[in-house]
């Protein structure tokens, strides 16, 4: 049955609302000063990241199907106004707290980013020192005329526009020049102590630097003005399915052109004149709308590198040390771990429970003369890991070892085929999955001859196989040697190196062939309780929420009187609290120190309590585009921790929480009475370190 479209949200609106969560931490005084500058980062990188693919399909769709109506009944066109509208207003928002809240706070705290008009004589001397020895030799100024035209701009690199006036050596007389800075180049540079004025630390941006000496490039000519800008291109990698024979050579072909791709937003400095800005928008054919000036540097997420400079632990979050699970601290450390799970399934709860067992897990199977084969996913992993050392490792001493790489991770395919190639030289058996379908299931397989016969071990995560990235997100990992569970995720590797049709599994729900199904089934089930007067409940946790027929299905289910609490980091496409559609529909996001990232399903089914861990958020693409996992959780212990831990700790919080609206908005939860923050009181659980938020 068709549905209104206004009962869904539009996707673009919903991140851009996200990072309005996250400048919101960068602004809470409440927090470490340094972390919320690295806040502010993150909005920034989180937006390139915007641009490149959400704006960027808005815009080929707006070319291509102008009249396509999307999810929430907008046109493309529409679309666009609605986010450039929504966008300019965050990047302001943005800019004000970087230069009205946190640049003053830094500078009470001896961290000060120094202005042209504020340098000393002294740091005018060091600058134009740096200039000479550090940039001008490796500068190349690019002066436009018939014969130099304007040049290739790379995707978010820093450039500058300068206005010329003179003739040069050879009588040209040109008025524009650009001159481009290499990715080499510190955007942020740290001055010596003894030209720092007896401040503790202080930055000049290059940008800063280049406008200071940007004459010493144009001999004899006068700069009337320069300007900095920079363009964000379309970086969605497209690889026709039936015009290639080899993945990744296509890909590396892709790979080669992402640089260049169509321009889709334009930040300049907001000192720039309207005629240099029309220009600049002539050049990469954008609108007015897709011009951003902003006042300070065109590219905040450099300044993630400051913290890093600055030695202020009372500035930054306190550090933990993630602790073990129980049956690992009780084993032996020159007992396998093999034996260990064998007594019963281990959970790990990152980044409170250290990555370490599974970096063991890998790295014990990879010199164990017991064990004849691992079979792993990767998606992202990194361009050092340990775990990939332990693949290459593995099939150097002539283990049977598989992986399925994929390639079309979004930015980290490059990473991937350099270890594809690595584990191809090893002897490793690498297949990319199945063209069309991302392998997004987080799955690692070994298995070990034991007596009576060969025996599977297989560790299942909601995260990525990324040691680094694991003490930032939080995950679920789980460690088993149940017979089913191993037996299904040998038939899925079977798909995915193989050939044949998808047969029936025991434990495991897979994408794309059950897992949206059973969610449905899940969600009807709920409702038929409530229908005949029984309690149910519904409780998940995911990153995203977008797919219309869950959604419907939920709407359903509040109507039969379902109570549905949903935790969703990201973006939702659900209205909650409508009345008469969803009033018995909450949904809350948490955004805090740790990246929320475990997908987590709650159903009551009658007390039966059902839970659930999957790799899958709740969109199309991961139920019907992506090869996923979702595995039940059978331990009762474990799954009443999971439970608390999870999604009953973040019900409660009233520190990081924030409440959607109907219309698509968010507000701060009331943190009146007692204060709760799921993050805090897990890290104090786990480590010992109440203070370590």
């Amino acid at each position: 049955m068709s549905q209104p479209q206004d009962l869904l949200l539009n996707r673009e609106l919903g991140l851009i609302e996200f990072n309005r969560r996250v400048l919101a931490q960068a602004e809470d005084p409440d927090l470490p000063l340094l972390e919320r500058l690295k806040f502010l980062c993150i909005v920034s990188s989180n937006l390139d990241e915007f641009f490149e693919v959400r704006v960027a399909w808005l815009q080929d769709a707006s070319h291509a199907t102008p009249d396509r109506i999307l999810a929430d009944g907008s046109t493309p066109e529409q679309a666009l106004v609605k986010v450039a509208r929504a966008s300019h207003q965050l990047v302001r928002d943005q800019y004000a707290v970087m230069s009205e809240v946190l640049f003053p706070a830094l500078r009470e705290q001896g961290i000060v980013f120094l202005r042209r008009s504020e340098w000393t004589e002294q740091q005018q001397e060091w600058v134009k020192n740096y200039f000479f020895r550090e940039l001008m030799p490796i500068l190349t100024p690019i002066g436009l005329d018939p014969s130099h035209p304007f040049p290739k701009v790379l995707n978010k690199s820093l450039n500058f526009a300068v206005e010329l006036e003179g003739r040069d050596a050879f009588g040209r007389a040109s008025g524009t020049a650009i001159v481009q800075a290499p990715r080499i180049l510190p955007r942020v540079i740290k001055l010596p102590a003894d030209v720092c004025d007896g401040r503790p630390h202080c930055f000049v941006f290059l940008s800063s630097i280049l406008h200071s000496h940007v004459h010493e490039l144009f001999p004899g000519m006068t700069v009337k003005g320069c300007y900095q800008f920079r363009v964000t291109r379309d970086s969605e990698l497209s690889v026709d399915d039936d015009d290639f024979k080899n993945l990744r050579t296509a890909l590396q072909g892709e790979l080669r052109q992402r640089q260049f791709g169509d321009a889709v937003r334009l930040e300049i400095a907001d000192t720039c004149p309207q005629h240099m800005e029309s220009f600049l928008l002539t050049q990469f054919n954008l609108q007015p709308r897709d011009v951003y000036r902003v006042n300070g540097p065109v590219n905040l997420v450099r300044l993630m590198q400051v913290p890093d400079l600055v030695d202020r632990a009372d500035l930054k979050f306190a550090p933990f040390t993630p602790t073990l699970p129980l049956p690992l601290q009780k084993k032996s450390k020159s007992s396998p771990l093999f034996e260990t799970i064998r007594k019963g399934d281990i959970l790990l709860h990152h980044p409170y429970q250290s990555f370490q067992p599974v970096i063991d897990f890998l790295t014990q199977a990879a010199t164990d003369p017991h064990v004849v084969a691992i079979k792993m996913t990767v998606y992202r992993t990194g361009t050092d890991s340990v775990l990939m050392e332990s693949l290459i490792a593995a099939a150097r001493a002539g283990k049977q070892v598989t992986v399925v790489v994929e390639l079309m991770a979004r930015f980290d395919e490059e990473a991937n085929i350099g270890w594809a190639s690595r584990l191809e030289d090893a002897g490793a058996h690498v297949v990319y999955g199945v063209i069309g379908y991302k392998v997004h299931a987080k799955m690692l397989m070994v298995v070990r001859r034991e007596d009576p016969g060969l025996h599977r071990y297989v560790h299942l995560g909601t995260g990525n196989y990324h040691p680094r990235t694991a003490r930032l997100y939080t995950d679920f990992g789980l460690l088993t040697c149940n017979e089913e569970i191993a037996s299904d995720v040998n038939d899925i590797f079977i798909q995915l190196t193989g050939l044949g049709r998808a047969g029936s599994l025991k434990r495991l729900y897979q994408s794309p062939f059950t897992l949206h199904s059973m969610i449905m089934e899940a969600i009807q089930r709920e409702t038929e309780h409530a229908q005949a007067g029984k309690p149910a409940q519904i409780i998940a946790k995911m990153n995203s929420l977008l797919e219309p027929q869950v959604i419907h299905a939920l709407y359903r289910a509040s109507q039969a009187g379902v109570k549905v609490q949903l935790i969703v980091r990201g973006v939702c496409a659900l209205r909650p609290g409508v009345p008469g559609l969803s009033d018995n529909i909450s949904v809350r996001s948490i955004v805090g120190r740790f990246l929320e990232h475990p997908r987590i399903f709650y159903f009551y089914n009658d007390h039966k309590e059902d839970l659930l861990m999957s790799s899958a958020d709740w969109m199309s693409r991961n139920f019907f585009r992506r090869i996923e996992t979702c595995a039940p959780i059978l331990d009762s212990k474990l799954k009443r921790r999971i439970i608390k831990e999870a999604l009953r700790l973040y019900l409660e919080d009233n520190v990081n929480s924030w409440e959607m609206l109907s219309d698509g908005g968010y507000k701060r939860r009331s943190s009146r009475g007692k204060p709760h923050c799921a993050q805090r009181e897990l890290l104090a659980s786990y480590t010992g370190n109440p203070e370590a938020e």
